[in-house]
């Protein structure tokens, strides 16, 4: 079993900035990828960034040059830095983490989200 932990979230002004923690914890072999994806009220969840052969990486456009993804590999955690936030970054962002086995294959986990608010 593998735990996923999210935190750092909160409610900031707009142009504000939070960073946000990822910690995968337990029966965990080999990660295959660690994601941010966020969900905001009546839309559907999205990716924002992951990690990928080359590193980290900003997926979702609308967040580039704002957001920042960086990751502790030997502690398996990730972060997100989130800087000049706007209203409509408000969501919960969740942590996803890959896992593979020998015997099940790739396993997804999630965390139970962090609250990002933005707001004057």
């Amino acid at each position: 079993q593998v735990q996923v932990v999210e935190s750092g979230g909160g409610l900031v002004q707009p142009g504000g900035s939070l960073r946000l923690t990822c910690a995968a914890t337990g029966d965990i072999m080999v990660i295959n990828y660690m994601r941010w994806y966020r969900q905001a009220p009546g839309n559907q969840r999205e990716l924002v960034a992951g990690t990928t052969g080359g590193g980290p990486k900003i997926h979702l456009d609308s967040v580039k040059g704002r957001f920042t993804m960086s990751r502790d590999r030997d502690r398996n955690m990730i972060y997100l830095q989130m800087d000049s936030l706007k209203p409509e970054d408000t969501a919960v962002y969740y942590c996803n983490v890959n896992s593979y086995y020998r015997t099940t294959g790739s396993v997804d986990y999630w965390g139970q989200g962090t609250q990002v608010t933005v707001a004057s």
